[in-house]
């Protein structure tokens, strides 16, 4: 059976004669109920996380931490700093571990509505893109946090205590998480745009100088303003590129496969 057929109502079902307001209404309730079943989760996973915000708050400046010199510290500059800041660290610790949770609830949403061969190219695509953006944080975390800070300590002038508030450290994270998470997606977004038929591996081949030179400027734009986080959110990127690249060749020779395929078994069936 093919996949317009697999998707087709069956003739003379009880549903043929169903006008598309119930079929709606009954999306929108299959809607609000993975919405529900995605933010209880994550309100579990927040509450969970709260008695350990302070720990968790802990662990995330560890990398500063190590770098400071002897009589510097964190400290809270505003009044509720002290609760608000692991408050937050740790919503957004419970929305990263809770994230394939939530993707899981959007694709059992979407995944009835897909053709069996886009399921097969949506679903490698979703879990790739997952995967990326952890691999950039942890990057940026275990990388590159350690290296800015101990560059910045490095640089600040004779005389001038370092002394970071809580609320702008955490700030200046997770914006390099979200940064890198991100930039990490690089092959995705090639292997999408080569799916779409807007760029082909040859043109991202021959377009792989500009490309650096915007990977570059992207990176000087979201990244802190020193060189170090600079250089290592660019390199990275530009060896995923490379990366997308194969990747966008490969998805392209295996759907030119697919294609000659389908025009073999459409030939095929005119001959009989």
């Amino acid at each position: 059976m093919s996949d317009a057929e697999s998707r087709a109502p069956q003739a003379g079902g009880p549903g043929d004669d169903a006008s598309p307001e119930p079929r709606l209404l009954d999306h929108l309730i299959e809607l609000r109920a993975r919405l529900l079943r995605g933010v209880t989760g994550l309100i579990i996973v927040f509450l969970g996380f709260l008695p350990f915000a302070n720990k968790l708050y802990h662990y995330l400046a560890t990398p500063l931490l190590a770098k400071l010199p002897a009589g510097s510290q964190l400290i809270a500059v505003e009044v509720a700093s002290p609760f608000s800041a692991p408050l937050k660290l740790a919503f957004f610790a419970a929305l990263m571990v809770t994230m394939p949770w939530l993707l899981y609830q959007a694709w059992a949403f979407v995944a009835p509505g897909l053709y069996r061969r886009e399921k097969r190219l949506a679903l490698p695509l979703l879990v790739s893109a997952l995967v990326l953006f952890y691999a950039g944080c942890a990057f940026a975390f275990f990388l590159v946090l350690p290296s800015v800070f101990g560059f910045l300590v490095k640089v600040t002038p004779v005389g001038v205590a370092m002394m970071t508030d809580i609320n702008a450290y955490l700030d200046f994270v997770l914006i390099l998480f979200l940064a890198f998470g991100i930039s990490f997606e690089v092959p995705v977004a090639l292997v999408i745009l080569a799916l779409l038929g807007w760029v082909t591996p040859a043109q991202l081949k021959e377009a792989r100088g500009y490309a650096v030179v915007g990977i570059f400027v992207i990176a000087a734009v979201i990244t802190p303003p020193d060189v170090v986080s600079q250089l290592m959110l660019a390199i990275p990127m530009c060896i995923l590129y490379e990366i997308g690249i194969i990747a966008a060749k490969w998805v392209a020779s295996d759907r030119r496969g697919r294609d000659d395929e389908d025009d073999a078994s459409t030939g095929d069936a005119r001959d009989r």
